[in-house]
């Protein structure tokens, strides 16, 4: 599954070459991906075709696009176009006369635009998916229950899609509030990395980033979190930060064709993996330090967790 970097790379894409512009028209070329929208094709066309995209929010792993009347630009908008990839959803920007992707599930003809060199930019926006894990649908905006922006995107508009009202804050959301997450973490008493996936807690961390932030902190996933100090709870959010910063300069991660960004581009993060997927190779670190310790995989919650057994020591009160 895309997690924060991936979504967040696809947000940058879609702010640059598609907020400001006018869906002009909609075409849906298999019903399956507006499965979301309880109240069909019609009614998902009608919401979406002549509307402004007037910004690109992404709250967690949540994406939308906030729309307004193009005849009244300005007023404040309403409802969102979200956009679910699932597994193997791509949105990508592409010329009309460009050829058809296989699993091509929605097409968004756009205004014309150009960039800051006056090059026309490309003129459609395409919902690509294989496996149908994700989709399309219009919802409603209610006013965050904080006052604070929905998410992060290019304005501070204090709306969120009903959809993601419940999703909690990233450390990368201006929002966030390292104190409050200190006190939520303490207050859970289970383990860290169990803690780290809770998307109600701290959103937009799933498996590969907890394992490489762990990693980077120095903490085993099974760390209480009720033992967990403020210098403490400060590492693992620097670890965090720092991991899907690193994440989102590399363009995310890529294991196979299906995750790339708005131009089709995969991100090669996979390279700079210090634990995950990296089982019986040695710990940079320990290496660096003059030991040979290798990289262990453990189950956890029917996955695998990757961790070094010196680096991250099994605490004597593991809370999985």
């Amino acid at each position: 599954m895309p997690e924060l970097p991936e979504v967040e790379v696809v947000r940058r894409g879609l702010a640059r070459w598609v907020a400001g512009r006018v869906i002009d028209s909609v075409e849906v070329l298999d019903p399956r991906s507006l499965r979301r929208h309880v109240d069909g094709v019609e009614d998902f066309v009608g919401n979406v075709a002549g509307a402004r995209v007037s910004d690109v929010v992404r709250r967690g792993k949540f994406l939308w696009m906030t729309l307004e009347d193009a005849g009244r630009p300005g007023d404040r908008p309403h409802v969102a176009l979200m956009a679910h990839l699932g597994m193997s959803g791509q949105l990508l920007v592409e010329d009309p006369d460009a050829p058809l992707e296989k699993h091509l599930k929605v097409r968004l003809a756009l205004s014309p635009a150009v960039d800051d060199d006056g090059a026309a930019l490309p003129g459609e926006l395409r919902f690509v998916d294989q496996r149908i894990f994700g989709g399309m649908f219009v919802a409603d905006l209610e006013p965050t229950p904080d006052g604070l922006p929905g998410g992060l995107g290019i304005s501070d508009l204090p709306l969120v899609p009903h959809q993601a009202a419940h999703i909690a804050r990233d450390p990368l959301d201006p929002g966030f509030s390292a104190a409050s997450f200190h006190e939520r973490l303490r207050s859970r008493k289970t383990g860290l990395k169990r803690a780290l996936l809770d998307q109600g807690l701290i959103s937009g961390i799933g498996n590969i980033y907890a394992d490489e932030a762990l990693w980077a902190a120095r903490f085993h996933y099974a760390r209480p979190t009720d033992t967990l100090r403020r210098p403490d709870t400060q590492r693992i959010l620097d670890a965090v930060t720092s991991v899907m910063q690193r994440a989102l300069a590399a363009g995310g991660t890529s294991f196979d064709s299906l995750y790339v960004n708005v131009n089709g581009a995969s991100g090669y993060f996979a390279r700079d993996l210090e634990a995950y997927g990296r089982e019986g190779r040695p710990c940079r670190r320990c290496a660096a330090e003059g030991r040979t310790t290798l990289v262990r995989r453990e189950s956890f919650m029917n996955r695998s967790s990757y961790l070094c057994p010196h680096c991250q020591p099994r605490p004597r009160n593991a809370r999985i």
